[in-house]
């Protein structure tokens, strides 16, 4: 009896979350990058903060803040909110505590975006499935360009880091 209540408790499990296969995936998604973004701004030294890879290009902080600011656009809608004051004040962040700070409300107030949310509340109008699916896109983004500036000053990016330490444990 024990056994078949758990079988059931199970497949329970694995129908609600087939429910929401587009919200259950972003969201994993969301999450790998948010880890991503948030340790590279960790790990930056931060007299590396102002770096560039060459003339033209954003800072380092640049492109963090340019992350924190643009979270809050999609997140406000999933929300159904106003973007909040926080966005605004990003933009001229240049120290490292400020800025790393900056990014994880910004990735904290996408999270609270994204509970709840289901398959159907999202694909009911094209401004929520581009907002759900532009958090991951536009910060992948992001993340391929600052991989360069972590790399040229020696530093492993996150992601890679994780594959190597992950490759030594087996």
């Amino acid at each position: 009896m024990k056994k078949t209540l758990l079988v059931c408790f199970v497949l329970a499990l694995g129908t609600v979350r087939a429910q929401n296969p587009l919200t259950s995936s972003v969201t994993q998604r969301f999450n790998g990058i948010r880890a991503n973004l948030e340790e590279a701004a960790d790990v930056m030294p931060a007299d590396k903060y102002s770096f560039k890879l060459s003339d033209g290009q954003m800072t380092f902080a640049q492109w963090m803040t340019h992350s924190a600011g643009s979270n809050y656009g999609p997140c406000a809608t999933l929300r159904g909110q106003e973007r909040p004051e926080a966005a605004a004040k990003v933009g001229d962040l240049t120290d490292k505590a400020a800025v790393s700070q900056a990014l994880k409300d910004s990735f904290a107030y996408c999270a609270e975006a994204l509970k709840g949310l289901d398959d159907q509340k999202v694909l009911a109008t094209p401004q929520l499935t581009n907002a759900l699916l532009q958090i991951v896109v536009h910060n992948n983004e992001i993340y391929g360009n600052i991989v360069g500036y972590l790399r040229v000053n020696g530093i492993v990016p996150p992601s890679t880091a994780r594959a190597q330490k992950g490759k030594k444990k087996k």
